[in-house]
């Protein structure tokens, strides 16, 4: 199925579930590029009483997941390399594929795809402490964009800086939220 229009059903959905004046904003987001207005429609979907998930769906979510948290790790490393290496240049492109995974991450945890469903590091305080763990990926977002913005400058300094403030950021989400195999 064309990802524009899941897109655009997941939009309408989470219009149609949401009162008048919030349904006028998350239409006037489908206008949007970006993934961060998708991930968030879906993830409200997901949520929804409207659609529980089934098994197969959470477990597809879930390897999602799994796969966009390697993208993060394999970008977080390569930075590092870069930086280590006192190549400044060599930190943009994983600084603006961290930039671009960021927002997409809060909308890899909808109910129903916890550790009661399938094998995941993911706790299940996300889901009790949720305006905790959102706000943890709302810093994550924060970071993630101070870390590019740092990259474009090229200042080695500021990027090694905006990219420990990264890391500090993850782990700070990891430390409560994350199960270590």
């Amino acid at each position: 199925m064309n990802k524009l229009l899941v897109a655009a059903a997941v939009l309408t959905l989470a219009a149609c579930n949401r009162g008048a004046e919030d349904s006028n904003q998350i239409l006037a987001e489908a206008n949007a590029t970006g993934n961060e207005v998708n991930a968030r429609a879906t993830n409200e979907i997901l949520q929804s009483d409207a659609t529980p998930l089934e098994k197969q769906q959470a477990l597809a979510l879930m390897k999602e997941r799994h796969e966009g948290y390697e993208k993060i790790g394999k970008a977080m490393r390569a930075a590092k390399k870069a930086i280590d290496a006192g190549d400044a240049a060599g930190a943009r492109a994983p600084a603006d594929q961290l930039a671009q995974l960021a927002p997409q991450a809060i909308g890899w945890f909808p109910a129903g795809t916890g550790p009661d469903v399938g094998k995941t590091e993911a706790r299940s305080e996300i889901w009790s402490q949720r305006t905790d763990f959102d706000a943890g990926m709302k810093n994550f977002q924060s970071a993630a964009l101070a870390f590019q913005q740092a990259a474009q400058g090229g200042d080695l300094n500021a990027i090694k800086a905006a990219h420990a403030d990264l890391g500090k950021t993850c782990k700070s989400c990891h430390d409560r939220f994350r199960a270590e195999d």
